[in-house]
C-alpha cells in the first residue's frame, strides 16, 4: 500500500498554501491574499469591474471548498479541531467582504485603498470577535464548522463598511 504524502493538495489549500504557518496571527495572515488582490485589481483599474467581482467569487469558491474538503485531513495532521494553521476560512471570508462591496466603494484609488483597509479591519476585529450567530457555527463538525463562522464575520464585515460609507456620505 502506498504512503499517504505528508502534505497533501486539500492541507496545502486549507493552511492557504502556507500562511496558516506564520506566526504570529495565522488568520491575518490568511486574510491578506484577496486584499492583495484587490489593491493589485485597483492598480490595473479593475476594481470597479467584472473582473472584481469573478476573482473575488473563485478565491471564495476555491477556499470554501479547501476549507471544507481539508478540515478533517488537517484536524488529524494537527491534532485539534480548527487548528490555527487552517486559514483557508479566512482567506474565503475577507473574499466574500469584498465581493460584497459594490463598485462605487472603489470609485477612486484613494477611496480603493481605504474600503480595502476598512474591510481587512472589520473583517478581523468579526472574526476574533465572533458576535451571534457566528459563535456557535464553530460548533458544527469538521470543515463547515471551521468554514461558517468565518462566514459570517463576513457579513458583518461587509456591514460595516456599507454603514461607515453610508455615514460619511
Amino acid at each position: 500500500m502506498p504512503s499517504r504524502p505528508t502534505h497533501s493538495i486539500a492541507l496545502a489549500l486549507a493552511t492557504t498554501l502556507g500562511l496558516g504557518h506564520l506566526r504570529p496571527a495565522p488568520g491575518t495572515w490568511g486574510s491578506l491574499p484577496p486584499v492583495a488582490l484587490g489593491l493589485l485589481l485597483l492598480a490595473l483599474g479593475l476594481a470597479a469591474t467584472p473582473v472584481h467581482t469573478v476573482a473575488m467569487l473563485a478565491l471564495l469558491l476555491v477556499f470554501c471548498g479547501s476549507c471544507i474538503a481539508g478540515a478533517d485531513e488537517a484536524e488529524a495532521r494537527f491534532g485539534r479541531k480548527d487548528p490555527s494553521q487552517v486559514v483557508a476560512d479566512e482567506t474565503a471570508g475577507m473574499a466574500l467582504v469584498l465581493l460584497l462591496l459594490p463598485p462605487p466603494f472603489y470609485a477612486t484609488p484613494a477611496q480603493g485603498v481605504v474600503t480595502l483597509a476598512l474591510a481587512f479591519f472589520a473583517f478581523r476585529a468579526m472574526d476574533i470577535l465572533k458576535p451571534w450567530p457566528a459563535n456557535p457555527l464553530q460548533r458544527i463538525p469538521g470543515g463547515w464548522g471551521v468554514l461558517l463562522d468565518d462566514l459570517a464575520a463576513a457579513l458583518y464585515a461587509a456591514a460595516i463598511v456599507h454603514l461607515a460609507f453610508a455615514l460619511a456620505a
